[in-house]
Formats: C-alpha cells, sequence, structure tokens
C-alpha cells in the first residue's frame, strides 16, 4: 500500500508534492531548460513525481538552471524573468506551501501584494484613503529590486521566520542556481533572485517585511503606507516630512544593499502648499492618483481620486489595435467573443474606481467596432453608427462595454 504520507530524511510527504503538482499545474506555464511540456510530465506523472520526492525527502534535489525570458514593460522597457522547469516549480510550491503558513501571519497590515485574501484593489482602496488625509505621498521605486536582492540577508531573514534546516537548504539551491540566457549561456546568480519562480513573491515579501515595513513601524510608525510587493508609496503631512523620511529611507534601502531609482523616486505634493514645484499626481498600481473637483450637496470638493492611468489606456489601446478588429472576415458575434474576455478583464480591474472616467476608452472601442462595419458591409460612416445602433438596441449585452457606454 503506498503510504503518501512517509517522509524520509527530510520532513517532505508525498503528498505534499502532489498537492504541489496540482496548484502549480493550475497556473500552467511554458517549460524550462529542460523542455520538458505537461504533456511530458504527465505521461509518467507517477515516476516523475515519485522522483522529485525521493530527492527532496533525500536532499539530493539540486534545481536546474532558470531560463532567461524577455517581456515587453507598458513604460517601453524590458523585464527580464527566469523559468524554473516544471519540476522546479513544484518543488518551491511544496516549499511554499510550509513556508507561507509561517511567515504571512507576520507580515505588516499594509503590506498586499501577492498575499492570501489581498489583492490590488485593497491597496489602492487604502491608498486612495490616505490620499485624501495627507497632503504629501513618496512614491517609491526601488531600481532593479528583484535583480539585487542580497542573498545573504535573504537567507538570514528566512532564518529568522522559519528554523526548518531543509527549508533554508533548498532556498539557498534555487538562489544560486545559473540562468540560461537567450543565446544559451550559462551565468552564476551572485545577487537576487530571478522573477518567474513560484517561490520568488514570498521570498520578496520577506525581504521588504523586514527591511521596508518592520522598519517603518518602529521608526515612523505614524506615517501610513501601501506596498504591493516592490511597489511602495509612502503618506505625510508636510514637504518636511516628506523630504527627511525620504531621505531615512534611501539610507536604509542603501544599508540592505538596494538603491532607489533616482529618477522614478518622486516626492508628490498632492494638496499641499510650498514655493518648490513638484508633481501633482502620481501611478501605483495602473491607476492615477491625482486631485479632483467632486460635486457634493454642499458645492464642489476637492478630492483626491484614483483613475485609470494614461499609461494603461494606451496598453489596452494597443492591445486592441494589435488584434485588428477591422480586418477581420467573420460575424460580429465572433467579434463580440474575441473581445468580450479581454473587455471584461479591464472592467474588472479599472472600473472598480470612479468608472466614469474609463468612458473615453469604450468609445476608443465602439469606434474600432464600427470600423469594421465599414470594411464588412461597404457601409458609411453614418450608415455604420446606424447599424451599430440598431445592434445594439437588439442585442444590448452583446460586448460586454456596451453597459458602461453604448454606440
Amino acid at each position: 500500500m503506498t503510504d503518501y504520507y512517509e517522509t524520509k530524511s527530510q520532513p517532505i510527504s508525498r503528498i505534499m508534492v502532489w498537492k504541489a503538482y496540482h496548484k502549480v499545474k493550475e497556473n500552467k506555464g511554458s517549460g524550462g531548460v529542460d523542455k520538458m511540456t505537461w504533456e511530458d510530465l504527465d505521461k509518467n506523472l507517477s515516476k516523475n513525481l515519485y522522483k522529485l520526492w525521493n530527492r527532496l525527502t533525500s536532499g539530493s534535489y539540486f534545481p536546474l538552471a532558470v531560463k532567461e525570458v524577455e517581456i515587453k514593460k507598458k513604460d517601453g522597457g524590458i523585464r527580464k524573468l527566469g523559468i524554473p522547469t516544471i519540476l522546479d516549480r513544484i518543488a518551491q510550491q511544496t516549499v511554499r506551501a510550509h513556508l507561507e503558513p509561517i511567515v504571512e501571519p507576520q507580515f505588516h497590515e499594509n503590506s498586499y501584494g501577492y498575499r492570501l485574501k489581498r489583492n490590488c484593489h485593497q491597496a489602492i482602496d487604502r491608498a486612495n484613503h490616505n490620499c485624501n488625509y495627507f497632503d504629501w505621498v513618496i512614491d517609491l521605486d526601488i531600481k532593479g529590486f528583484f535583480d539585487n536582492i542580497d542573498q545573504a540577508l535573504l537567507l538570514k531573514a528566512v532564518k529568522h521566520y522559519c528554523k526548518d534546516k531543509w527549508v533554508l537548504m533548498y532556498i539557498k539551491r534555487w538562489l544560486q542556481a545559473g540562468i540560461v540566457q537567450k543565446d544559451g549561456t550559462k551565468t552564476e546568480r551572485l545577487t537576487g533572485t530571478p522573477q518567474g519562480g513560484v517561490i520568488s513573491p514570498l521570498l520578496a515579501n520577506i525581504y521588504l517585511h523586514v527591511v521596508f515595513d518592520k522598519w517603518m513601524e518602529k521608526q515612523h510608525p505614524e506615517k501610513p503606507f501601501e506596498r504591493f510587493a516592490d511597489d511602495v508609496v509612502v503618506h505625510c503631512k508636510t514637504e518636511k516630512q516628506a523630504k527627511f523620511v525620504l531621505w531615512e529611507i534611501q539610507n536604509r534601502m542603501k544599508g540592505c544593499k538596494l538603491t532607489l531609482h533616482p529618477v522614478k523616486t518622486k516626492i508628490i505634493n498632492l494638496t499641499g502648499i510650498t514655493t518648490e514645484k513638484y508633481p501633482r499626481k502620481f501611478d501605483f498600481l495602473g491607476y492615477t492618483f491625482k486631485p479632483l473637483w467632486s460635486k457634493t450637496k454642499k458645492g464642489f470638493h476637492l478630492m483626491i481620486a484614483p483613475i485609470m492611468s494614461m499609461k494603461s489606456r494606451k496598453s489596452v489601446i494597443e492591445k486592441l489595435r494589435n488584434l485588428k478588429i477591422h480586418k477581420m472576415r467573420c460575424k460580429i458575434e465572433e467579434i463580440a467573443e474575441k473581445l468580450n474576455p479581454i473587455l471584461r478583464g479591464v472592467i474588472n480591474y479599472y472600473c472598480k474606481f470612479l468608472p466614469k472616467k474609463t468612458n473615453h476608452l469604450w468609445y476608443m472601442v465602439n469606434l474600432r467596432i464600427q470600423k469594421w462595419i465599414n470594411w464588412q458591409k461597404g457601409l458609411s460612416k453614418k450608415e455604420s453608427v446606424q447599424w451599430l445602433r440598431t445592434k445594439w438596441k437588439e442585442t444590448p449585452e452583446l460586448f460586454t462595454h456596451w453597459k458602461l457606454v453604448h454606440p
């Protein structure tokens, strides 16, 4: 009889590995340097997972190098990801499932990134609340955070919260696994933790919890902040406070082998009085926070509110443009089938706060659908608008965004 709870020299049961397999498979993802696909793994699943478990429990498991993959950032730059092999991701999930319940209760209440029952909208909502009580904001940008984490300090932080030697042993091996670049050359990793690993977000949270969250709690408990992974905003009452706190944070980061980006890190003056010139808005998690006039029963009131950022809007428009909707030769129902998952995702994320501020985007989508009608049916602009309005009246739920802006 197979004992799935059996352990050997390391306290890892087979059921832990099986649970990790199912968790990783939910997220899918491509293979690593060994070129193993999910189909390859599933062909001989029991044998592959048994082999992985056997190595993990005996201490003979060593991860392969991660595969470097480049993806485009919204600002036009390049973000380099390190993709582990599928078996290495399963191994990482096994350790993460053990480590996360230990460190999660220790994390700060203002930390929102990659945590259980916490999300971007909670961080944005909290930032919105604080912006209406604090006139000044420090918008922090840690330069190359994932690439510059000091591995010795990270292991020290993990050891502080988790005494299990096997956890530290495998984390150290993952940190020191090399990188196979696009041209096939392998380089050693001396600092950082590669983005793309299953356990990397948890390690990043542990590091910044010690470096920033707990430090802020001790040194500046009266100044609230929101942190989502390495995206951080700090709130201050006065200009003098903001300058001093930023100076102290710079020194703290320097002492922990991190550097604030000299250009992207800024002091924001939302509604404060000063003789110096500062930016009046900042971006956080795809939203722009800036002063807006709001109509109330007592008249117009100046308030800080989050709206979809220009960078996010351009990114969505670019994605829709690349679909080349106007050149598709199919029925409008098929167009809706292709567009609706994208539109639904945008609405769910960017229409949580002040949805009317996204109307310009939906006008653009309607124009693209109208352009498709021009090409498909050979109608004039006026005729295509009329055709689209008739279609909306017949099936008002055809396109997801029509509940916000119809033709």
